[in-house]
């Protein structure tokens, strides 16, 4: 027998012999649609993942909450309908208060950089993975578009223009803040907000960042907004049921953070280029922006502290990372010592 007949036989052997192919499916379920930019993002982050894992890994992305509802997204990853929640913290305060620190902070950070440097830099993943792994998950991490903006049929340029303003506010925390500072807020779906703003109902409203807003068809009804926004900056996560987040190897669990962080600064980047677009077509097209002074910003993040006070004595997890904050805000200088 020849050499070169031996060595086929031996390559015949060891593939016969190999183990097959066993590939990984991960079924992750959003709250944006295929269309939206976030959507689209997801789907890149999913062919990321694939690629650098030369298909050993796969996603399975469920877009506009077509499994089960957003706010029970992260209960179907824990009860194994799905592997993984990409909607956001905030939607689980229910469960414990301390999601809202995770969700939106409200008053806390100018910008998602800053936000970002928290969970990376300021001890907040591992705080936050507590809370996430007290409920059988694991917070992979966060996207993060921007601060909204609040639209206004009047003049908003400070502080002094939030006593008794009216203006569709989302629940939760952010009505307790904007009643502390003097405002009125008035818990509505999001689709009544259109009519609300042309009856004259409320004076304004809390719906999204500017770009979005512009998208919306808010600024065809009202011409003033706050621009950058100060009060609202919410934060969506990836996060997974921890016994799948466990049961992958190395080599997956750090492609996927990998491919995360590259949607994480992607979707912030675009939406700051979206924003700042929107302002120079708004401007011209004379609806006014205001900018809060660095007092009236310091302000309302005092407001704010007076309610993320309240919510830190609801659990030991909220008032831990009420407290893991306000030490990282202290680091910034955006809270005085």
């Amino acid at each position: 027998m020849s050499l070169k007949t031996i060595m086929l036989s031996a390559v015949a052997v060891a593939a016969v012999a190999a183990p097959a192919f066993a590939q990984t499916n991960l079924r992750i379920s959003t709250h944006y649609a295929t269309e939206h930019p976030s959507g689209k993002m997801l789907a890149q982050f999913a062919d990321d993942v694939t690629v650098m894992s030369d298909g050993d890994l796969t996603i399975e992305m469920f877009y506009s909450s077509s499994v089960v509802a957003t706010t029970e997204t992260f209960d179907a990853a824990i009860n194994g309908i799905l592997d993984c929640d990409a909607t956001g913290g905030a939607y689980q305060t229910g469960k414990n208060p301390a999601f809202q620190f995770v969700g939106d902070i409200m008053g806390g950070y100018d910008t998602p950089w800053q936000q970002y440097s928290w969970l990376y830099y300021g001890g907040g993943y591992d705080a936050a993975q507590e809370l996430y792994n007290a409920q059988g998950m694991q917070l992979v991490g966060w996207s993060i578009y921007g601060q909204e903006s609040l639209s206004s049929s009047k003049p908003i340029a400070g502080l002094a223009d939030l006593q008794g303003w009216k203006f569709r506010s989302p629940p939760g925390m952010e009505t307790e803040i904007f009643q502390e500072l003097g405002a009125t807020p008035i818990v509505m779906d999001f689709t009544e907000i259109f009519t609300a703003l042309e009856t004259g109902i409320i004076d304004g409203a809390d719906a999204s960042g500017l770009a979005n807003n512009v998208g919306l068809g808010l600024y065809d009804i009202v011409k003033h907004a706050t621009y950058p926004g100060f009060h609202s900056m919410p934060s969506d996560h990836l996060a997974c049921n921890k016994a799948v987040w466990d049961g992958l190897t190395e080599g997956q669990r750090r492609i996927i953070d990998t491919a995360w962080q590259k949607l994480g600064f992607q979707i912030a980047l675009s939406n700051e280029k979206a924003n700042s677009e929107a302002a120079a077509e708004l401007t011209a097209a004379g609806v006014t922006l205001y900018d809060w002074t660095p007092e009236d910003r310091a302000a309302f993040r005092a407001g704010a502290q007076v309610a993320w006070a309240d919510w830190a004595t609801r659990s030991p997890e909220a008032a831990k990372l009420v407290d893991s904050h306000k030490a990282y805000l202290k680091q910034l200088g955006l809270l005085a010592e």
